[in-house]
């Protein structure tokens, strides 16, 4: 459905291999200097390059820091939980927190999406950091030193994949070295907290490699946990379309981030597996809380159905719609928080439309637009609930009255 890359991270990612790959891939250059001139932070150029890496032809990111920045590896250390008291004098003073940079991204020029996006990295490498440290997410802070490149490579990542249009990521691991790496609090061993909080927090799979060294950064990690959609390839596709992304660090393998914009050659139909159980002795309460615990682990569907068993006693039958990996954790879910002793279970074939979400701007503000294809071509769009639910609370018109106007 859509359009599908494929993110090959055999050599590590970072947030600035990660832009390098979808500017080869065909993000729009002009559009994302444009973008980056508008961010509300000073100190800072960037540079777009052909780089030689094992004599293949490959695209470079650079953030080009002023005098006052440079000479740090920012992904190895920019972020800390506490004040650095070995660090230059006149930076003592100045950090950023999450907040603070939630900030920069809201003034920067560019599509709520891609806000969306860079809000959701920030998230997610804010979140890492605080359970690296003990603290709560608002006192992490970015230190001036290494905040500006941190700041652009989660912009600029944002900016060129929403470019792409891309509706499906495919990443089935991340490959990571071994070793340890000097930051400001000392030696860490790699991956370092932060990288693995991010792989535990957001279900990437990770491999380790021989290779000596740092290969995934807590902002490639980042980048690639908040446009994940899943890990497994199709069996057979076709390579529409490659993007190959320069790491900066050298390695004894060359570190290259390979992006593939492909199609499956499979059918429109998939799989999905359904569970059901029937149960006659749990109460409502009981079965509105497992619902909510389905629905936060993942399921697609959850639905009851009243029934009479035996003995004439009403009863419900619980069905789960799910991903076939996911039957593990949707059973153990209704074992423990029901009182079945039995799950019964089928995998469907399944036909898909093709369908995207987009952002429709209108003149009562931003409103998300399911849009649907049918077989014959035919578009169907629907505006999303929870965006007219906004609109109706900002506007005071009804949900129906806005869905006509939309």
């Amino acid at each position: 459905m859509g359009k599908t890359l494929y993110l090959e991270c055999s050599s590590g990612i970072s947030g600035d291999m990660f832009v390098a790959c979808m500017l080869g891939l065909g993000a729009d250059k002009n559009l994302l200097t444009k973008v980056l001139k508008t961010v509300p932070v000073h100190g800072f150029d960037i540079s777009i390059s052909d780089v030689i890496k094992c004599g293949i032809r490959c695209t470079g990111f650079s953030v080009i820091l002023d005098e006052d920045h440079e000479n740090h590896d920012h992904d190895m250390e920019y972020l800390h939980g506490e004040e650095d008291h070995h660090d230059h004098e006149h930076h003592h003073h100045e950090h950023r927190h999450p907040s603070d940079i939630r900030h920069i991204i809201d003034h920067t020029e560019m599509t709520l999406t891609a806000k969306e996006t860079a809000y959701r990295i920030l998230d997610i490498i804010a979140e890492a950091e605080a359970k690296a440290h003990g603290i709560p997410v608002e006192e992490v802070h970015f230190h001036e030193v290494g905040a500006v490149d941190s700041i652009v490579d989660i912009i600029a990542a944002a900016v060129v994949f929403d470019d792409l249009h891309i509706d499906n990521v495919i990443i089935p691991a991340l490959t990571e070295g071994t070793g340890t790496v000097r930051c400001q609090h000392g030696i860490l061993p790699v991956p370092v907290p932060a990288v693995v909080n991010i792989v535990s927090s957001n279900g990437l799979k990770l491999n380790i490699s021989s290779v000596k060294g740092e290969l995934v950064t807590p902002t490639g990690a980042a980048v690639a946990a908040a446009i994940k959609t899943s890990d497994k390839l199709p069996g057979s596709f076709t390579v529409e379309s490659i993007g190959l992304g320069a790491g900066k660090r050298e390695y004894e393998v060359p570190s290259i981030l390979r992006g593939m914009i492909i199609s499956s050659n499979e059918s429109s139909s998939d799989k999905i597996l359904k569970l059901e159980t029937d149960i006659d002795d749990s109460t409502g309460e009981e079965l509105g809380y497992l619902m909510d615990k389905l629905y936060e682990a993942g399921a697609r569907e959850v639905h009851f159905t009243p029934i009479y068993m035996k003995k004439d006693r009403p009863g419900t039958e619980v069905t789960v719609i799910c991903d076939e990996e996911k039957r593990a954790e949707m059973e153990n879910i209704i074992f423990r928080h029901s009182t079945t002793i039995g799950i019964r279970s089928c995998l469907m074939d399944r036909t898909v439309l093709k369908r995207f979400q987009e952002v429709v701007s209108t003149e009562y503000g931003n409103v998300r637009v399911k849009t649907v294809v049918l077989p014959d071509g035919t578009v169907r769009k629907y505006p999303e609930y929870e965006s007219l639910k906004e609109l109706a609370d900002k506007t005071g018109l009804s949900i129906a009255d806005l869905r006509k106007l939309i």
